[in-house]
């Protein structure tokens, strides 16, 4: 590999796609020194690397799609002490000037790393949060599977014969599934018309059940994992297993990198908005950040509002002082996403203060 001694320190930059990774590099005065594509194998972070070393002092990298695509390089370049940059979004007027390739990808992405704009901490995927956000899309997907299985089930049911149809249709939903389920249809009957449906809502059925213990199974390990997480977020009113898990996705393995509370509650989508015009001075929602987590903080307002008196109080005492009903739950899920911010906080501190002493 070349050695370029007259780089004091240089940048790179990466675009990530399936089978292969095209890196560039750009020296102290931001000029770009070239672009390799490497294999997504650990031979391939590590010749990268190596080549983005040899032009000088590697100072930090930036990724595009880091959560995805560039997962594994992620942890690889933190492994060995390399600091990550993740694009959030490439530079459009310079897209539009020069056009698309991934050698343009990449180089934006080494000026963004450079410049440190369009670009953020990226969670660091190696802790008990990438084990709940794993294990989170496994459950979201089994759930839309059982819930196409049930809709499945209901449609056959609505064109069966009426000897079988009849009996069915005052059933609740498990009794329906457990009494389908249990049928015992002719297999070796399936060219006649009421056995095929009995082989096809029996199998259905079992499906239905087969994904129900598979999601109660998931749903005991995410509550084990939010609880060793963060417990006392559990603990506060209208926080649900599913609220806190999600919070605690947004927060990430390395919540640190959110400089405060604010930057959580901008992350959260619940910071302040100016919207003033002339003699009106007001905020709106922001529309922005983590729409999940500002579902999830949505939710638990919502529910502290119907069962907290406090929180009654508190809203009431806002809309007095002239804010509509919107602009006060705004401003209630500001409060909560500062409350959950410093839970986390608090916890994470724990859990590096634990691993110090061991």
């Amino acid at each position: 590999m070349a050695e370029h001694p007259e780089a004091s320190h240089v940048v790179g930059g990466v675009d990530t796609h399936k089978d292969l990774h095209v890196a560039a590099v750009v020296d102290h005065q931001d000029r770009a020194l070239g672009t390799e594509s490497f294999p997504t194998t650990r031979h391939g972070y590590r010749l990268m690397l190596a080549w983005m070393r040899s032009f000088g002092d590697l100072q930090r990298i930036g990724i595009e799609c880091s959560g995805s695509y560039g997962a594994g390089l992620l942890r690889y370049m933190k492994a060995a002490g390399v600091e990550v940059l993740e694009v959030t979004a490439p530079d459009k007027l310079d897209r539009r000037r020069r056009g698309k390739n991934d050698d343009f990808d990449a180089e934006s992405a080494a000026h963004a790393a450079f410049a440190e704009r369009h670009t953020v901490t990226p969670r660091s995927r190696d802790g008990m949060v990438e084990s709940l956000r794993v294990l989170r899309v496994c459950r979201k997907t089994a759930v839309q599977a059982r819930r196409i299985a049930l809709q499945m089930i209901q449609t056959t049911i609505v064109c069966a014969p009426d000897k079988l149809r009849d009996p069915l249709r005052q059933m609740t939903r498990m009794q329906l599934i457990r009494t389908l389920a249990a049928l015992r249809p002719d297999l070796t009957a399936y060219r006649e018309v009421e056995e095929a449906y009995r082989i096809s809502l029996k199998s259905l059925a079992r499906r239905y059940l087969e994904l129900h213990d598979e999601i109660a199974d998931l749903d005991d390990m995410i509550e084990a994992i939010v609880k060793d997480l963060a417990p006392e977020l559990l603990g506060q009113t209208a926080i649900g297993l599913n609220s806190a898990a999600q919070l605690l996705l947004t927060a990430g393995d390395n919540p640190e990198r959110l400089k405060s509370e604010a930057s959580f509650a901008a992350l959260c989508g619940v910071s302040p908005v100016p919207a003033s015009s002339g003699k009106t001075v007001r905020h709106r929602l922001n529309r922005g950040g983590d729409r999940a987590a500002n579902s999830a903080i949505h939710i638990i307002a919502i529910g502290r509002l119907r069962l907290d008196p406090r929180t009654q109080a508190y809203v009431a005492k806002r809309i007095a002082a002239g804010n509509s009903k919107l602009e006060a739950i705004r401003s209630l899920k500001r409060y909560i996403a500062r409350e959950v911010f410093g839970i986390i906080m608090r916890r994470q501190k724990q859990i590096n203060q634990t691993q110090i002493a061991a």
